[in-house]
């Protein structure tokens, strides 16, 4: 994909063309959006905040104006444009600026968790709104008893913000981690390697993760609820942490060749194993399991 890369970082123009249209695209095939968000995040990083919102800009208004050719409308191309590039534009400056991968993480997934505890406070009954749009979305047409069924809706409306908040966080990291890699091809050939390899985080922010993920087992009603969907976030951040952490003890081995890829070829066909990695991630705070494997 340095093909791309060196396209984009032509001009305004290849950048708004390639971030547009990828935008569009990922309305078909949503994995497309990080591409898309990798576009803003890689002249962000490279030429700095003001050029990166020129291109958000510019690239946004050409979504709405396609929107209206091919959809008949703009707000929505423009809204979910913005909403794809926003959230990634803000983070790469980041960690331009604070040139720590670690802290644009750690960020990210706080901003999620913010989002969530605030619209929370803006409406305490989202559950109930996530119920009643999953009873009309998912099928009842199958053969389980529609008391599970209905079960199993009420219990997953109490998380759905949780959840989507960290789909949303996802997404942004994978574009800046693109955008990154990108620029490391480009200009810095190894340096993300590096980065991704040493992110970490620190124990005392590890032991706030436990309070909150505590509060949310402790507790009841409202407060464990907006505890569960931050604590849903925080899996974010220990799952990319584990996976790096991981990611070195098996480049470590003989078989390092075959062991890495398998390692993530297995999160992809077992996702339950994420929270294997996440714990992995959590521990790492202390125990510092990369630094005592060379030792």
């Amino acid at each position: 994909m340095k093909f791309l890369a060196e396209y984009i970082m032509r001009g305004r123009i290849q950048a708004m063309l390639v971030a547009t249209s990828l935008a569009l695209l990922s309305l078909l095939m949503p994995p497309i959006s990080i591409v898309s968000s990798a576009t803003v995040a890689l002249v962000t990083l490279r030429r700095g905040a003001t050029e990166g919102l020129y291109v958000l800009l510019s690239a946004s208004v050409m979504a709405g104006l396609m929107g209206i050719i091919f959809m008949g409308n703009y707000q929505f191309a423009l809204a979910y444009a913005l909403i794809l590039w926003l959230p990634v534009w803000l983070i790469s400056i980041i960690l331009r600026e604070g040139r720590q991968l670690s802290l644009a993480v750690e960020i990210a997934v706080i901003f999620g968790i913010i989002s969530v505890g605030a619209y929370y406070l803006y409406d305490p009954t989202v559950a109930s709104q996530w119920q009643s749009l999953l009873t009309q979305v998912l099928p009842v047409n199958t053969a389980a008893p529609i008391e599970d069924i209905t079960l199993a809706i009420n219990t997953m409306a109490h998380y759905m913000t949780g959840i989507l908040a960290a789909g949303t966080v996802f997404s942004v990291l994978f574009g800046l981690f693109l955008g990154r890699w990108w620029q490391a091809n480009l200009y810095n050939p190894g340096g993300f390697k590096q980065e991704y390899l040493s992110l970490s985080t620190q124990p005392k922010f590890a032991l706030g993760s436990l309070c909150i993920i505590a509060v949310a087992a402790l507790s009841q009603g409202l407060i464990a609820e907006i505890a569960w969907n931050a604590s849903i976030l925080l899996f974010v951040l220990y799952s990319v942490i584990g996976s790096s952490v991981a990611h070195t003890l098996f480049a470590t081995m003989k078989m390092a060749r075959f062991s890495v890829p398998m390692f993530y070829i297995t999160l992809f066909l077992i996702p339950h194993a994420l929270i294997l990695v996440a714990l992995v991630g959590i521990l790492d705070a202390w125990l510092n399991l990369r630094k005592s494997k060379s030792n």
